[in-house]
């Protein structure tokens, strides 16, 4: 099946922050496939940053569920000539049948996580990204060789002072069985800084705690946790060489800028297509355990009660990787 080239597209991807940075490749190949195209984006209001000052998207909306029928109104005057749902839940459901436009949909692995995650059994063994999914949508889009994009207004500065070493600790996350432990995070970065590194800790307003904590514990760190500025965050990420993550929406975030990163992944894996973009990095994982992964999400708590999935990814362990990665950068 072809496409012509069409005038205006809307892309809606409600939320998070990782999903939504990971569309932006999708963005430039629909630019690539249909040159001169305007591509309107759909998102919530707390994640517009993401995409607020990308160059391929000519209009943003955002989603408020108190005023859709308001938003409606406003997508209808534009008379689309598609749509590319990259979301693909209720939601944008809800907004691409009330705009009866023709739509092209992500298609969710749904069926494969769940066989993965509650029997074990492995169909995503290709380990296709997520931008590569999302372009699957489309027939005939390609993916170029670059990385997400996550464009600074000019105006933001960072924060850090030149000429240290800075390596970057981003300890939160919204599931705790995607969250390497507080003390463990502490013991890294004094191991760091005893070798001659300035240690900076970015989160976001629901990270205050972990952030707090973490920085107490390693003298002379820098705690940089927000309430959810995007654009300082990674104006000051671009300050290190390297970035320790877990997998979360910062991970993504820094990525987007071109950080290094080391992402230590507890109770997620590589096969639900998650992984750092387009960027050098080192996944650290416990592949000796059977009971991974126990959600595609992520759990309040280790169903099993032992959290070995993090808790045997030992600081001195991913101390030593670090290193050795570093070397290769």
């Amino acid at each position: 099946m072809t496409f012509e080239t069409k005038n205006k597209i809307l892309v809606i991807r409600l939320s998070s922050l990782g999903d939504i940075l990971l569309t932006t490749p999708v963005l430039r190949a629909i630019m690539q496939k249909y040159p001169g195209s305007e591509i309107h984006f759909l998102v919530k209001s707390q994640y517009a940053n993401a995409v607020w000052f990308n160059p391929n998207i000519s209009k943003l909306f955002t989603y408020d569920k108190e005023k859709v029928q308001s938003l409606i109104q406003d997508l209808k005057s534009n008379k689309y000539d598609f749509i590319v749902d990259l979301h693909n839940n209720f939601r944008s459901r809800s907004v691409t049948r009330s705009l009866k436009v023709k739509t092209y949909r992500f298609s969710k692995p749904s069926l494969q996580k769940f066989l993965l995650v509650k029997f074990k059994i492995n169909l995503l063994k290709e380990l296709k990204s997520i931008p590569r999914r999302y372009t699957e949508a489309v027939e005939g889009l390609e993916l170029d060789s670059n990385g997400l994009e996550l464009i600074i207004p000019d105006e933001t500065k960072s924060k850090l002072p030149d000429n240290e070493n800075y390596i970057g600790l981003c300890p939160g996350s919204q599931h705790y069985t995607k969250r390497w432990l507080p003390e463990y995070f502490i013991e890294l970065g004094n191991l760091l800084k005893e070798n001659g590194n300035k240690i900076v800790i970015f989160g976001g307003s629901s990270d205050k705690d972990i952030c707090s904590e973490i920085s107490k514990g390693i003298s002379g760190s820098i705690n940089l946790q927000n309430d959810n500025n995007l654009f300082q965050t990674v104006a000051d990420m671009k300050k290190c060489m390297l970035i320790v993550t877990n997998d979360t929406g910062l991970m993504h975030a820094a990525a987007a800028v071109g950080i290094p990163l080391i992402s230590i992944f507890g109770s997620s894996v590589k096969e639900f297509g998650f992984s750092p973009y387009g960027i050098k990095n080192l996944i650290l994982e416990n592949n000796s355990l059977n009971c991974r992964p126990c959600s595609h999400i992520g759990r309040s708590e280790c169903p099993k009660g032992h959290f070995k999935c993090m808790k045997e990814l030992t600081p001195q362990l991913v101390f030593n990787q670090l290193q050795n990665f570093l070397k290769s950068i």
